[in-house]
């Protein structure tokens, strides 16, 4: 059932996050930084001169007091052998220097990497240039002491990478062992590709990233993060190789991204806040997800996303709020805006009934709110026959859901249609399809 305002006004008032999630009941201890980061009012506006970041180096100036590190230099080959050594080797000297220091990774080289950790906290001005191609080792017995990583920078704060090189994820012999394709196999995690974990003031740009043996890109525990110009591709039927994850990030921008995987071009999940998206190209994959949030009885948090511009194209999903039932918390103050989409299964999809498993999920009382969530200027054609699905909770119905401007169609003759459960909407202008007279009723 759902309640439609025909109105023009603006979107409903935003609560503070803070407020909203201590009233909920929920401990700020699980997520100390992210708290403490709200409450010291620190948060500034991602559209800030970030000259606090920016060295010379990083403004494309150089400077005579520079140190270059090139990891050919401490026996790295590039030639298809085990180059794991000279990068570690290549890591300590550039992040034990004072000052500025590159790192090099040379062009028309190919560096096999087995799994590598770079461990900060470093005492220079780091920047990495990727040039050359940065592949993985294929053998998952390399993999036995740390199976969920590949390349790690942790705790490495005022990072710069960029060089418009290669990193290759190798991930072809992962999805042929991964149970999504082989249903007779035991389910294993797979290394991300390339993780950032707690760490602040990163600048990720003009970088290929390719078939990542599970996750491409992943920002854990990161602070004000700017990740430009990347292009992040593989085969759309490899198993759940998003794109770029994001899980317990604040403040954290990505721009001019081209993204085409076997999973969600972008998942943000719990702890993210700040969330901007903007001028994003997404397909093949599954769109552009929050969550899955809730899994497990979970509490889970996410607030202040903002996608601004996209292109998805032949996408299993376009816009997608995605939580289980049984979780609890909020996913609030949301906001997709100027987006186009072509031949896009479920353009618009609420799912407060996920179930991302074999056996039916058991139906529960509690679950992830979701509110203050603004649909505007979006428009484009869809390849299944509902293009605006709210599937929300009878315990806890979707609030504040504001459609503005909105404009799909079904691909060829199809009439696409609309269905709303347990949803609370604002339509604004024009918005096609809407729900049916038989569901705008009033939610108890």
């Amino acid at each position: 059932m759902a309640l439609q305002i025909r109105q023009a006004l603006d979107p409903p008032s935003y609560k503070n996050y803070f407020e909203e999630v201590a009233a909920a009941g929920y401990d700020p201890q699980a997520y100390p930084s992210y708290f403490s980061t709200i409450e010291d009012g620190k948060f500034k506006d991602l559209m800030r001169p970030r000259t606090e970041v920016l060295s010379l180096q990083r403004l494309g100036i150089t400077s005579t007091s520079t140190k270059t590190v090139n990891v050919d230099d401490f026996g790295a080959t590039g030639d298809g052998i085990n180059d794991t050594e000279a990068f570690e080797k290549a890591w300590k000297e550039a992040c034990s220097s004072k000052g500025a220091v590159v790192l090099e990774v040379p062009e028309k080289k190919s560096y096999l990497l087995k799994p590598i950790r770079f461990s900060g906290p470093c005492k220079s001005d780091l920047t990495i240039q990727i040039y050359g191609t940065i592949e993985a080792s294929n053998d998952r017995l390399d993999y036995k002491e740390d199976s969920r990583h590949w390349l790690i920078f942790d705790s490495v704060d005022n990072l710069l990478i960029e060089g418009g090189g290669n990193i290759n994820g190798n991930g072809k012999i992962w999805w042929e062992n991964s149970c999504k394709i082989n249903k007779d196999l035991p389910c294993k995690d797979a290394p991300t590709a390339l993780t950032f974990y707690k760490s602040k003031n990163l600048i990720v740009r003009n970088l290929n990233i390719q078939d990542a043996q599970q996750i491409h890109v992943s920002f854990e525990k990161c602070t004000n993060v700017q990740a430009s110009s990347l292009k992040v591709k593989a085969p759309g039927k490899s198993p759940n190789t998003d794109g770029i994850h994001i899980t317990d990030t604040q403040n954290i921008q990505i721009t001019n991204t081209v993204i085409g995987t076997g999973d969600d071009c972008i998942s943000i999940v719990s702890g993210s806040q700040n969330v901007q998206a903007m001028d994003i190209t997404c397909g093949p994959g599954h769109g552009i997800s929050i969550g899955s949030l809730g899994s497990g009885n979970s509490k889970a948090y996410v607030s202040g996303v903002t996608v601004d511009g996209a292109k998805l194209i032949g996408t299993t999903n376009g816009v997608r709020i995605k939580t289980w039932q049984g979780g609890s918390g909020t996913a609030s103050n949301i906001k997709f805006q100027n987006i186009e989409m072509y031949n896009v299964s479920n353009p618009i999809i609420i799912d407060q009934n996920y179930c991302d498993q074999d056996k039916p999920c058991k139906g529960q009382p509690s679950a992830v709110q979701v509110q203050n969530v603004v649909y505007q200027n979006i428009q484009g054609t869809s390849s299944s026959d509902v293009a605006i699905d709210f599937d929300c909770s009878k315990s806890r119905p979707c609030q504040g859901i504001t459609l503005q401007n909105v404009n799909l169609k079904g691909e060829g003759k199809e009439v696409a249609t609309a269905t709303c459960n347990n949803v609370q909407t604002t339509i604004i202008g024009n918005v096609s399809p809407g729900c049916s007279s038989g569901e705008r009723n009033m939610i108890a």
